[in-house]
């Protein structure tokens, strides 16, 4: 009797991450503050996620299959097209590498040699830098670079950045995560208030108490994260669980969407962080941005980098202004008024989202610039 090898299990270019709690952060707002450490996904930010989803989605529906033991360049060989400044093409290299397929990314002209770098180490095919913007990027990928690969007979996939229902679908495993995960890292942390009991159990039954969470923040670019987690919100019926949408000045597309009751275009993205920089969130994140249980909070790129300073010197994590935007609603007590009945046992969750363009020397830099710019206000 001959037994047979049991398949290889199926790649899934994305992790669960680790939620754990800050004690720092803890202290600073005056309640539970957990950590959804979505840096630490294969690709360093919670992109993995929703570009990975996506990526899988499309392997299962197109004919290009993936093929490993094809030359690079071969046909046969699925590849992926994707326009991005940074996280999303590398999420989306990162992904395709690991399907065993190829990743070609147009990047802007304002991407930095680091990020194209980074790309490029990450295995992309092909990196190609046009257009003043990512809209121009966009265009020139659909439009020129992708009609060429098709001329060639390849089974070209374009990857959306953040509007498309499976990067939803993979980013609302975010909120599904924290609802397992919350009961069991309540064990190993000081709490004010126990977790809810009935969510306590090794075996998770889909259904969780609704005040386990009180509010979840996550920062908010063109809208991916933001409506995956409130897609996951949706699927628990967690109706009283406030979500928090956080971006920055010059980078507030929902916001003043939702104050102008329509989906506004931004004439230019001023912000630093670079990586909220959608000009238009879509039509998804609008609609979710409406709600009775969402928060739209904007805060100035100076608070994003005092925060992202005080988040690495006392979580030791290095993570982009778009990601320190979440830290910065807690040091800046904000809380209070952010989240309905807020005490001392509320639980309240930030999505770390991570992010790839930043370093210690970029860092650096934008706290001295910080600090030039406010002894030149002084004088």
């Amino acid at each position: 009797m001959t037994v047979k090898a049991a398949a290889p299990a199926a790649k899934i270019p994305w992790i669960e991450t680790p939620l754990i709690k800050s004690a720092s952060l803890s202290n600073a707002a005056g309640c539970n503050i957990f950590l959804k450490l979505e840096n630490l996904q294969p690709s360093g930010s919670f992109k993995s996620r929703g570009i990975g989803s996506y990526l899988v989605s499309k392997l299962v529906t197109v004919q290009a299959l993936p093929n490993s033991a094809a030359p690079r360049g071969d046909p046969k060989r699925a590849h992926f097209y994707c326009s991005s400044g940074g996280n999303a093409g590398l999420a989306c290299v990162h992904g395709a590498v690991t399907l065993g397929c190829e990743a070609t990314i147009v990047v802007p002209l304002s991407t930095t040699a680091y990020m194209i770098g980074k790309l490029r180490q990450a295995g992309a095919m092909d990196v190609i830098q046009h257009g003043a913007s990512w809209q121009e990027a966009d265009n020139y990928l659909t439009s020129t670079v992708m009609a060429d690969a098709r001329a060639r007979g390849e089974e070209a996939i374009y990857v959306p950045p953040f509007d498309a229902q499976e990067i939803w679908d993979g980013n609302a495993g975010i909120t599904h995560e924290i609802v397992r995960q919350l009961p069991h890292a309540a064990n190993h942390y000081p709490i004010n208030q126990p977790v809810a009991s009935s969510a306590t159990s090794n075996s998770y039954n889909g259904s969780v108490p609704h005040g386990d969470v009180d509010a979840i923040v996550c920062s908010v670019g063109g809208g991916g994260l933001f409506s995956g987690i409130m897609q996951g919100v949706d699927d628990l019926h967690m109706n009283h669980t406030r979500v928090i949408a956080v971006e920055t000045e010059g980078a507030d597309a929902l916001s003043q969407a939702v104050a102008k009751n329509e989906r506004i275009i931004l004439p230019a993205i001023t912000s630093l962080a670079t990586s909220l920089g959608a000009r238009q969130v879509c039509k998804r994140a609008f609609e979710y941005g409406l709600r009775d249980t969402v928060t739209n909070v904007v805060l100035s790129d100076s608070e994003a980098i005092r925060a992202c300073k005080r988040f690495l010197d006392e979580e030791r994590l290095l993570v982009e202004l778009a990601c320190g935007v979440c830290p910065a609603i807690c040091y800046s007590g904000q809380l209070p008024r952010l989240v309905p009945g807020f005490n001392e046992n509320s639980v309240v969750v930030l999505v770390i989202c991570g992010g790839s363009n930043m370093t210690f020397d970029i860092m650096d830099k934008y706290v001295a610039d910080e600090a030039a710019k406010e002894t030149s206000q002084r004088l």
